[in-house]
């Protein structure tokens, strides 16, 4: 009796344990280096919004003798709205308005014989335009919140005036054959009816992007000239320029 109550305790230990799952076998697979982790990147569409403000360089770059090359300083600001996009792509629009002021001196040779001083017209150069970008970005991310961005693409650049603010330094006959060309000589508004009101360039650029905050700077090309009517012939007048600007997502 004693030797068939030891088998019968032993086959019912025997069946309890197989039925208990073994709590002591680990899952060695996570310290396997071969082991590849298949992570899917999440997008959701949506709209970022945004206000800009930076610091602007416009360059007017002419052909002429009406129009001295001539370098601008300026602000602007405004906000863009960015579409996500999938794949890391965005397409950036939004409204900028831009304040610039440049100052030139342009020499012309004197038409009075007996004048020894020196002619010219001191041009100073007060510039306001609306801007619609309208730019593609791509974001490649660096660590955590730290992306970098590029981007191109056009914009549509609106003027609303380009008062030239200018001083009269030529003698009585040369600001008589100036006149007699079609060359203003006093102050006036550029964009009245020698300049066209758009400008149309093309621009690229990049910079850095970390949580909220972007700060970038790019360069946009002139494609069209700006002259309206041209006095001389062969007359042209393009602007480019750079810029940096901040931003702040909201």
């Amino acid at each position: 009796m004693r030797k068939i109550a030891f088998i019968l305790l032993l086959l019912s230990s025997i069946g309890l344990a197989a039925q208990t799952p073994d709590i002591q076998r680990a899952d060695n697979s996570f310290f396997d280096p071969t082991r590849k982790q298949t992570q899917t990147e999440e997008y959701h569409f949506g709209v970022e919004y945004r206000l800009e403000a930076g610091y602007i360089q416009p360059q007017q770059r002419s052909r002429n003798m009406s129009y001295p090359d001539m370098y601008l300083h300026g602000a602007r600001v405004g906000a863009t709205f960015t579409f996500l996009l999938p794949r890391r792509f965005s397409m950036q629009t939004g409204l900028l308005y831009s304040v610039a002021y440049g100052r030139q001196q342009q020499h012309y040779r004197s038409m009075d014989a007996q004048s020894v001083q020196v002619e010219y017209i001191q041009h100073r150069v007060v510039e306001h335009d609306l801007t619609i970008p309208v730019r593609c970005y791509y974001n490649l991310q660096l660590w955590k919140q730290l992306n970098l961005f590029v981007y191109g693409g056009p914009q549509l650049q609106i003027g609303l005036a380009e008062n030239d603010y200018m001083q009269n330094h030529l003698s009585t006959k040369t600001e008589t054959w100036l006149q007699s060309q079609g060359i203003h000589t006093t102050p006036y508004d550029r964009m009245e009816s020698e300049l066209m009101r758009v400008n149309i360039q093309m621009g690229v650029g990049g910079g850095l992007e970390w949580d909220r905050y972007r700060l970038q700077a790019g360069y946009d090309f002139g494609l069209n000239n700006l002259v309206r009517q041209p006095i001389v012939s062969g007359q042209h007048m393009w602007e480019w320029g750079w810029y940096t600007s901040f931003s702040y997502r909201f």
